[in-house]
């Protein structure tokens, strides 16, 4: 992150800059392809108002990416066992509604593996760090199944590839929680 102080300003423009490469990584299909003439025609600011802010379209999917983490993150940090993992999926799944546009543009190109690789480490740790003194047979192979199938769910949601909300996946995914970490 380039500028020092955040003011509203700022934040205004930042936002308008990951919105516009939201929407260009959704109709592009891949960062690589995305300029950043196109970005700040899209984003309606001036080239040197998004060199102010970065220096380069990778480290606007950086921030988005890190943003998004960051907030599932705190959501992880209030996984302390599997009592509470129903309230985990809502506040994780109320978080995925709550900004569906951006991951739905996001998701929709072919670059989220980067987000979901990071993604997956960080719940499949957490899961384990949760469930390995329940002495379940084949844990980590379980979570690994669990993790990057919930995480293909979400992706075809957002890809429109299933007919599914995020509320069916989600009780969907705690169901299936039950099952394989009784």
């Amino acid at each position: 992150m380039k500028v020092k102080v955040i003011n509203s300003s700022s934040r205004k423009t930042r936002e308008k800059i990951k919105k516009a490469f939201a929407l260009l990584a959704a109709s592009k299909g891949s960062l690589n392809k995305i300029t950043v003439t196109e970005l700040v025609a899209k984003a309606d600011i001036t080239r040197s108002a998004f060199y102010t802010h970065y220096d380069n379209i990778y480290e606007v999917a950086k921030e988005i990416q890190d943003e998004a983490i960051q907030i599932l993150i705190q959501n992880i940090d209030n996984l302390q066992d599997t009592n509470n993992i129903n309230n985990f999926f809502d506040e994780l799944f109320n978080h995925l509604k709550e900004n569906e546009e951006i991951y739905s543009m996001i998701l929709s190109s072919n670059d989220p593996l980067l987000f979901m690789h990071t993604l997956n480490k960080i719940i499949s740790k957490s899961l384990y760090d949760v469930l390995k003194d329940k002495h379940i047979k084949n844990l980590a192979l379980n979570i690994s199944l669990f993790i990057d199938g919930s995480i293909n769910l979400v992706i075809k949601h957002y890809r429109k590839e299933i007919d599914y909300s995020l509320d069916e996946i989600n009780s969907y995914m705690k169901e299936t929680f039950k099952i394989l970490f009784k």
